[in-house]
């Protein structure tokens, strides 16, 4: 028995040893082909665009997002130009290279860059003259309208997560909310869905917050309003809330990323957490590869999203669905630029004021709600519990064997039940 033991045990280890071995040479390659990339993509920004977009592997790169006192400007996240390439850092093929700040061609009107789709649904967002969010709004019904006498309606605004859109909520929540007098607003965020995805942006929890008054709580004279947010909406639903502590009513947030405070830095400590260097599981290792390597990451892109009408005809063909599932449309509408600076300036860089924010609705006394699947593989269900800590008058709703998507994907009807729920409680 004890053999037995002591066989798998140092299997385990060996196994274990090994697993690291193969993870350092496979992030070793990632980190050649990141740094050869970095030159290609250089050469042909130049010669497709006039010159090379700046990327954040330079020396110039780090400098231009600092101030003169050596501290980081506005919001943008330490996490862009942190991360440790070995190849850059012994300054192969001659790094860190100098690129000129990119500009926009055609006299400062906005173009599609050369490595992004140009079909109609991409760019349509071009073409409008007062660049605002696409926003999706449900009116109640004239018959809910009469019922309610002239009574205001009870506004509501939706924040959907990483790399989806306004259909997170308008495919699931809405059909199943009751006919109530709620006016709804789903929202797509800067960068994602049908909204602009402007290149001289750089997605910043200011940008997205601004956006959202700029496209709903301002046009729509919004004097008060619930929360409803999933993932990465939530970081920006909280930041919304606290900067309108005294017109939010509730906000409802659904697998939150909350890692709480670190001594080395919130935003490092969120990349580490969500998009670490690792091999296993496979999601894991998709996390680390888009978010720590910045040209690969725009590889990616190239291929599936700069082609996605392809990839989607192909879907069909294998699938015999004329209709695809909106999370796999969702996946391609975005663009490198908005997707990669949202991942560092909102997931990572947000964490460093969520605390604040938190504080700010607990002594505002808003009603907040938190929805946590125990399964959840991307943000972990410590994330609701350090909420939890922070503000302790927060209900925690602990969904079993839930993850990321099923703590609303087949149990939507329960989700808009419990929603209900909470804005009917709120009597102020």
């Amino acid at each position: 028995m004890v053999p037995a033991v002591f066989s798998g045990k140092w299997l385990g280890e060996s196994a274990g040893k090994l697993m690291s071995v193969v993870s350092v040479v496979v992030f070793l390659v990632l980190d050649f082909l990141d740094t050869l990339f970095c030159i290609l993509y250089g050469i042909l920004d130049e010669y497709f665009e006039g010159d090379a977009s700046p990327c954040y592997c330079g020396k110039r790169r780090r400098e231009l997002i600092h101030d003169g006192e050596g501290k980081l400007e506005g919001e943008m996240s330490e996490t862009l130009y942190a991360r440790k390439n070995v190849f850059r850092e012994m300054g192969f093929l001659g790094f860190p290279r100098k690129r000129k700040d990119s500009k926009k061609r055609g006299g400062g009107v906005e173009v599609n860059r050369w490595s992004e789709c140009g079909c109609e649904s991409c760019v349509s967002w071009m073409k409008k003259g007062d660049q605002k969010l696409h926003v999706i709004v449900r009116e109640p019904s004239k018959a809910m309208i009469e019922d309610c006498r002239g009574k205001p309606a009870e506004n509501v605004i939706f924040l959907h997560g990483f790399l989806s859109s306004s259909s997170f909520w308008t495919e699931t929540v809405f059909p199943n909310l009751s006919d109530h007098n709620y006016r709804l607003f789903a929202v797509d965020l800067l960068g994602f869905g049908r909204s602009p995805k402007p290149r001289d942006c750089s997605y910043t929890l200011n940008n997205h917050v601004q956006m959202i008054e700029k496209s709903v709580s301002r046009p729509f004279q919004l004097d008060s309003f619930h929360l409803v947010a999933h993932s990465m909406g939530c970081i920006i639903a909280l930041a919304l809330a606290a900067k309108y502590s005294n017109s939010v009513k509730s906000i409802t947030l659904v697998a939150p990323p909350y890692f709480g405070p670190s001594k080395d830095g919130e935003s490092l400590m969120v990349l580490n957490k969500v998009a670490g260097r690792r091999l296993w599981p496979p999601l894991s290792f998709g996390s680390s590869f888009m978010s720590w390597y910045e040209h690969l990451g725009r590889c990616v892109c190239f291929l599936f999203c700069r082609n996605h009408r392809t990839w989607e005809k192909m879907l069909r063909l294998l699938t015999w669905k004329r209709d695809l599932h909106f999370t796999i449309m969702d996946l391609s509408r975005h663009t490198h630029h908005s997707a990669w600076h949202t991942m560092h300036n909102v997931i990572c860089g947000g964490a460093k004021v969520v605390d604040g924010c938190l504080t700010v609705l607990a002594e505002a006394g808003v009603k907040m709600c938190v929805v946590h699947g125990d399964g959840d593989q991307v943000v972990p269900l410590e994330c609701s519990k350090n909420i939890k800590m922070k503000a302790p008058e927060a209900e925690v709703n602990v969904i079993k064997n839930g993850d990321h998507g099923s703590v609303i994907h087949g149990r939507e009807k329960e989700f808009a039940g419990s929603l209900e729920r909470t804005w009917a409680s709120i009597s102020r």
